[in-house]
């Protein structure tokens, strides 16, 4: 099967799209408990989302590394996901994306949001060759995030201890039973230019 260098892949119903992030224990709590990010959660800093299961277990070394020993899965509309996506600039300049770096910094100083491409990982966490969408949210989008696109919050920090222990005692099988079913999301034809 070939995959396309840069796709998006997630979780997703016919409402809502799944996005990973992770917080430390009291950061998430919180959240997990109002069903909503609230304080201690900080609006005023760049959040960012990760539709892939596996790139976010990277990041957060399997909910191991300080400050990210919770992970949430957060369900959002996707109609909020296809918001960010059409106001979003990619996070570094790319010539087949923009005309020139000018036209792509003007864009960079007015988005509240930002795009990355990164390696998609393995279960053992090694880069894949193809990537993997990061989002991240300022200003405008986070309040967003915030109030209107978060339908659910859920803590699934006990399945990523359960599938890093599988994969520790090298049962790559039965860990990839417990990873989430993520197909290519259907990103409509007017988002695709922009995003790179």
């Amino acid at each position: 099967m070939t995959v396309a260098s840069r796709q998006i892949r997630a979780r997703y119903t016919a409402g809502t799209v799944t996005v990973y992030q992770a917080y430390s224990p009291h950061i998430a709590a919180s959240a997990v408990a109002a069903g909503r990010f609230v304080t201690p959660f900080k609006r005023d800093r760049m959040t960012w989302i990760k539709p892939s299961f596996l790139w976010m277990m990277y990041r957060c070394g399997w909910a191991t590394k300080p400050g990210q020993e919770r992970v949430l899965a957060v369900d959002i509309t996707r109609d909020g996901f296809e918001w960010a996506l059409e106001r979003a600039c990619l996070s570094h300049y790319d010539r087949e994306t923009y005309p020139d770096r000018a036209a792509w910094s003007r864009r960079l100083k007015t988005s509240a949001v930002r795009v990355q491409w990164d390696p998609e990982r393995s279960l053992r966490l090694a880069a894949l060759p193809y990537r993997s969408l990061q989002l991240g949210l300022g200003g405008e989008a986070v309040h967003r995030y915030v109030d209107e696109w978060t339908v659910a919050i859920r803590d699934i920090t006990s399945t990523v201890a359960r599938i890093r222990a599988l994969v520790r005692d090298g049962e790559l099988d039965a860990a990839a039973g417990h990873l989430p079913a993520e197909h290519p999301y259907p990103l409509p034809d007017r988002l695709r230019a922009h995003l790179g």
